[in-house]
């Protein structure tokens, strides 16, 4: 079984290379006129100069975490390899999202002109670009996960529990940047969006991505660094969870070193899978959205079919005698396709929900905004039956009626399943940033209105598989944390003897703190968005106040300052929500003892999964009934429906990319901020004290 681990390492490094491929071409194409140049410059540079900022602030916050790490390990209480794993989580995690939007701001102005020529030649080069972050994250999370345990197995020859518990610690590393990642790009892109259009839009009535709006390069630069940098550090912590919570669990059950390899090997023949998928992916010339949306449905249809075959055959060599728990990665996978479907269904214009929120702007804003959050609300139903489903069925198609921690490793494998084809599935949803902001080069640089009704066609597309992506990531979240809860478990059972009754105290005031922790979580992530937007409405009113000529065209708008103050906001703000993510669970686990934490993360998780999927859903819904009634209905563009349309998208903003995508990391987080400090927190807490 040695070779296992390597196989593993080469198909993380074939992802790496295609990306690379992917990369170079993408960058070969033509970039289109110099103004579009000079567009695309300007954005890549804002983007980059956000990032910098942003790893300066996060690093100090990760110096003094290692510090902290070094010190329990120091005393005992964690292996010494748990510091520098969970460096190494936050630095990969990192990097997937530097990649990724790193492309995408090369990738804009060439799709732009390559929608000049073609539909086709504008999605294939922004799908392309999609493809390089798609790949460059689950290669990265292969890498990281296969280069660890070749290091702690062979190098310094640890038994296999002691490699999975030492490697579940740098999943809070990956955690930690994912949320300080998700949290300050969805604060910088929502109040340089919301900014833009409250004044833009509906003030002035320019229209979306007019150079006049001095909000309109914050704008775009904000799809970047919150929708891709974001985006890209939040699936590659939700990847590497999965596959490392499920591989704790086969160590649980008993299954050994055999039982850890299996996620590992599914993921590999998932990056395989999505490669393949990729070649799947192309439209016809005046496409509608049901057919752009059928074109990417052949390669994460065709990926899911390919990963299948392969698990089966894997698992059936691997543990024959546990086969049955094919039909776990099954599930999963199943599972992800119907959360995707369900959430198009709900947040395309394509289908009846979105279209009726749109006829909703007949009778104002209020209405179009309290049936969008019905709709929210409504859509949460269809994937927690599909997730309870999945849960049912993996756990006994593992062996649960007869081995507990059997079914629960079967839970973690439809996390992995769910989460095996992410290459192509990411893909899919990182495009989306890449064509919005072709849509707002070619109004900025004066195309053709044939080449901004192409880059509208794939914006749109984009913000329905931006939606299913994160439902995706919502749904792989809520199995990926119930595994970590486990884990959780597992690791404190041996020392405190827990009794986890709903009717102990400790466990019932931790489900009602942890089911209000995504509420709280919320609420800040969402304040944040509206003091930084205050900010951008303030100072784009001032400059269209006191610019002479901004508005007819004659004098430019002083762009980098609505950059500047969107980067000091969202690097101020995005501190707070991270810090409750990692201090909540400390906390509880000091005052309720572990029994405590486990009812906060069983709280925390089931509020949570439901409270994202709503948010995400209501928003995804606003954005593309606002996208329905510019293609002409309800009146149009300028009408008094589009403006209640721009308040509802306005709301759904921080809804959908700012407080929905982050709660999915927040409650994996919260369990490995927990595995962590588990030693620490059994060593003496309240409860026990009173003998509770």
């Amino acid at each position: 079984m040695n070779y296992v681990p390597v196989a593993v390492l080469i198909c993380a490094i074939i992802a790496l290379v295609f990306a690379a491929v992917n990369f170079y071409s993408v960058k070969k194409k033509p970039e289109g006129t110099e103004k579009m140049a000079e567009i695309s410059a300007k954005i890549r540079k804002g983007a980059m100069a956000y990032l910098k900022r942003q790893y300066k602030t996060v690093g100090i916050f990760f110096a003094v975490m290692f510090v902290i790490l070094a010190i329990l390990a120091f005393t005992g209480m964690l292996t010494p390899y748990v510091p520098f794993a969970f460096v190494t989580g936050g630095f990969f995690s990192a990097l997937s999202g530097f990649v990724g939007m790193k492309i995408a701001t090369y990738a804009n102005s060439r799709t732009a002109n390559g929608a000049r020529e073609s539909l086709n030649k504008g999605l294939k080069i922004a799908f392309s670009s999609g493809a390089v972050m798609g790949l460059t994250v689950v290669g990265l999370g292969l890498l990281d996960i296969s280069v660890w345990f070749i290091l702690l197995k062979f190098a310094f020859k640890l038994p296999i529990d002691e490699i999975m518990a030492a490697m579940l610690t740098f999943g809070m590393g990956a955690s930690s940047m994912a949320l300080f990642a998700r949290v300050g790009g969805g604060i910088f892109t929502k109040a340089a969006d919301v900014g833009a259009d409250l004044v833009g839009k509906v003030e002035v009535g320019i229209p979306e991505d007019d150079p006049r709006n001095p909000a309109c390069i914050a704008d775009n630069v904000g799809d970047n660094v919150g929708d891709v940098a974001g985006m890209g550090a939040d699936l590659y912590e939700s990847y590497v969870g999965s596959i490392i919570s499920c591989g704790a669990l086969a160590v649980s059950a008993g299954l050994g070193l055999n039982g850890v390899l299996v996620p590992m090997l599914i993921a590999a023949i998932g990056i395989i899978s999505s490669i393949i998928g990729t070649f799947f992916v192309s439209t016809k010339e005046n496409a509608d959205q049901k057919a752009l949306l059928g074109s990417l449905r052949r390669g994460t249809y065709a990926s899911s079919i390919i990963s299948a075959i392969g698990s089966a055959i894997l698992i059936y060599t691997l543990i024959p005698e546990n086969a049955s728990v094919f039909w776990a990665v099954v599930s999963g996978l199943v599972a992800g396709v119907l959360i995707g479907y369900f959430t198009e269904y709900y947040t395309s214009d394509t289908y009846k929900p979105t279209k009726a929120l749109a006829g909703s702007s007949e009778t104002g804003s209020a209405t179009i905004i309290i049936d969008g959050i019905s709709l929210g609300m409504l859509s949460t139903a269809i994937p927690v039956i599909i997730i309870a489903i999945s849960i049912i069925i993996s756990f006994f198609t593992a062996g649960g009626a007869g081995s507990f921690a059997s079914g629960l490793y079967g839970v973690g494998l439809s996390a992995v399943g769910m989460l095996s084809t992410l290459g192509i599935t990411l893909a899919t949803d990182a495009y989306g940033p890449v064509a919005d902001n072709a849509g707002g080069i070619a109004e900025m640089s004066g195309l053709e209105p044939e080449v901004r009704e192409r880059t509208d066609a794939l914006d749109s597309l984009g913000n329905t598989t931006a939606a299913t992506g994160k439902g995706f990531a919502i749904g792989s979240a809520a199995l990926t944390a119930l595994a970590l809860i486990v884990s959780y478990t597992d690791e404190v059972e041996s020392m405190v003897e827990l009794n986890l009754s709903i009717t102990n105290p400790a466990v019932l005031i931790g489900l009602l703190i942890g089911a209000m922790l995504p509420f709280l979580f919320s609420s800040m992530t969402m304040k944040a968005v509206g003091r930084a937007a205050q900010k951008i409405v303030v100072e784009v009113r001032r400059q269209f106040r006191e610019i002479k000529g901004l508005m007819t065209g004659e004098a430019e708008a002083d762009y980098e300052s609505c950059i500047d103050i969107c980067v000091k906001s969202s690097l101020k703000e995005m501190i707070a929500p991270a810090a409750l993510g990692i201090v909540a669970p400390i906390v509880v686990g000091f005052v309720l003892g572990c029994n405590g934490v486990v009812g906060m993360l069983a709280g925390a998780l089931v509020s949570g999964f439901v409270l994202a999927i709503m948010m995400s859903n209501s928003g995804g819904a606003w954005d593309n009934a606002k996208k329905y009634i510019e293609a002409g209905n309800y009146n149009g563009k300028g009408s008094e429906n589009h403006k209640a349309a721009v308040v509802g998208d306005t709301v759904g903003d921080p809804f959908k990319d700012t407080a929905g995508p982050s709660v999915n990391i927040l409650i994996k987080l919260l369990s490995m901020v927990s595995i962590v400090f588990a030693t620490l927190i059994a060593s003496g807490n309240l409860m026990s004290l009173l003998g509770m």
